[in-house]
């Protein structure tokens, strides 16, 4: 085995790991792709023998990359508050590959990762290398250009915003595919009063059909005004194939036109009622989604 080859297989030991941080960053698969091929060209470049560390070395890369393209994406912006969601992680109910798994280890549910993309860009880095992966706070400052104490107010600042937003979800499968059930159910039927009963007071919709898509992405909040979406709902369950998948490590549901993926929904159940539903229906994301499940 020559020096490339070998350095070509070190890489790939960190490779998965590398993608998940990555993910988490950026919310989108295809970035964190693009983000994880940056740190290997990188690492081609340099002197691997003088890393003594080469999974620092690599995470801090990835890192820093992700913060650059983060803060490229909200100088494109028109509008601070564009809406996107996140791409879904989708698997089917008996999980994924070990990638897929580790792209959702600790429950990085989509939620959590919809309330990552609310955070500045330095906030959102602090957050996921020091509290989803136990970074130190004087590597972080290294990437973001800070002092370490600054670095850990920014995860601080992060860390509040994030258990301000997102509630404690449910982590039985079993029962967080009970009320995704009950809510398809309620759905097929049109039925108001039942999709009320499943739905949490404060509920927030949040839909993402694209720049493009006629009605666009938009977000709603509380039980009565997602529940008036019933006729919707009927139309949606009704007129297209639905199974049940995991979305991001929890219930949801796939939707199929014609044999082709068209939108993905996940729940975040809590307390025995969803409190968030989150639905990608933009075909050309639903498309670039790795889908490889079973059909019915």
């Amino acid at each position: 085995m020559d020096a490339d080859e070998f350095l070509a297989e070190r890489f790939a030991e960190h490779r998965t790991h590398l993608k998940a941080v990555a993910y988490r960053m950026l919310g989108s698969l295809t970035e964190a792709d693009d983000a994880v091929q940056e740190a290997w060209l990188r690492l081609s470049r340099t002197d691997s023998g003088a890393i003594d560390n080469l999974g620092g070395w690599l995470t801090t890369v990835v890192g820093r990359v992700s913060l650059d393209m983060l803060r490229a994406r909200a100088a494109r912006r028109e509008a601070p508050l564009e809406q996107r969601l996140p791409d879904p992680v989708v698997s089917p109910e008996d999980g994924g590959d070990p990638e897929q798994e580790a792209l959702i280890a600790d429950a990085v549910g989509l939620a959590l990762q919809v309330v990552l993309e609310s955070l500045r860009p330095a906030e959102r880095l602090a957050f996921v290398l020091h509290d989803m992966f136990a970074v130190p706070f004087d590597q972080i400052a290294t990437i973001v250009d800070r002092s370490p104490d600054a670095a850990k107010k920014l995860a601080s600042r992060a860390r509040q915003r994030v258990r301000g937003t997102i509630p404690s979800p449910e982590r039985d499968p079993v029962r967080q595919r009970r009320v995704v059930d009950a809510f398809l159910s309620a759905a097929r039927d049109g039925d108001f009063a039942a999709l009320l009963a499943v739905l949490d007071p404060d509920v927030v919709l949040r839909v993402d059909a694209g720049a493009f898509a006629e009605g666009g992405s938009w977000t709603i909040s509380g039980a009565a005004a997602v529940a008036g979406h019933a006729p919707n709902f009927q139309r949606f369950t009704t007129t297209r194939t639905v199974q049940p998948v995991l979305v991001n490590g929890a219930a949801g549901l796939l939707s199929s036109e014609d044999g082709r993926p068209a939108s993905v929904l996940g729940f975040t159940i809590a307390d025995g009622r969803i409190a968030a539903i989150d639905i990608l229906s933009d075909p050309e994301r639903v498309a670039r989604l790795d889908l490889a499940l079973p059909r019915e």
